[in-house]
């Protein structure tokens, strides 16, 4: 019987799905590891595998740095101690008006067990932070708000200047322009200004099944 093609529903369900699993899943290898990226690898190739097994979808794409490119998805995974993750820097824009795909968020809490000499990953939080809520939190908040008060592009390019939005005078005035006809929709994710993007969840863990866009799967 031929496999279906995998959806962002089917994504969602099946992420609930494992996330309940793999919480209470003896892991050997991952005993005594502290390194978050080797987990992450782990959690992502498992979720990969298991994913594979019942759906048809593109691999991903190591060009465009997406898990699952013909969703237009990323998948995320990060420990509760500090809920964040680097992402491919591209476009000041990504700030201002998300990152241009969808992030599939798995929150753990990693326990190691002596006895067995096993580690658990809890998951606590799987969270689906639909594209439109990918922007920043405080830099789509305070242009929204210029914008409510009759803000002009000069207003505009200089809130991004002095926020040190990685922008030249050129791309800002063209964004301003452009938020001029569409005011951007409201980001909940907190990125902060590096050579990678750095993504923090805090907010959308919090906000997760509150607000349209942003799913608490567990």
């Amino acid at each position: 019987m031929a496999k279906p093609k995998l959806t962002i529903e089917a994504l969602c369900s099946e992420a609930a799905a494992f996330a309940a699993a793999e919480s209470t899943y003896p892991e050997p290898s991952l005993y005594g590891v502290t390194d978050g990226k080797a987990v992450g690898t782990y959690l992502e190739h498992k979720f990969r595998a298991y994913l594979d097994a019942r759906y048809v979808s593109a691999a991903s794409n190591s060009a465009q740095g997406i898990d699952f490119p013909d969703l237009e998805v990323d998948m995320k995974v990060t420990a509760t101690s500090q809920p964040q993750s680097s992402c491919p820097f591209k476009s000041a824009r990504q700030k201002i008006l998300g990152l241009g795909y969808g992030l599939l968020v798995f929150v753990y809490e990693k326990k190691d067990d002596p006895k067995s000499t096993t580690a658990t990953l809890n998951i606590r939080h799987t969270v689906y932070v639909d594209r439109s809520r990918t922007a920043d939190f405080t830099m789509t908040k305070l242009i929204r708000q210029h914008l409510e008060a009759g803000a002009n592009a000069e207003d505009l390019i200089g809130l991004m200047h002095d926020k040190n939005l990685p922008v030249d005078d050129i791309e800002a005035k063209r964004i301003a322009e452009e938020l001029l006809k569409t005011p951007p929709e409201q980001g909940y994710l907190t990125i902060s200004n590096a050579l990678q993007w750095r993504l923090q969840y805090a907010r959308v863990i919090d906000r997760a099944g509150t607000v349209d866009g942003i799913r608490r799967l567990t």
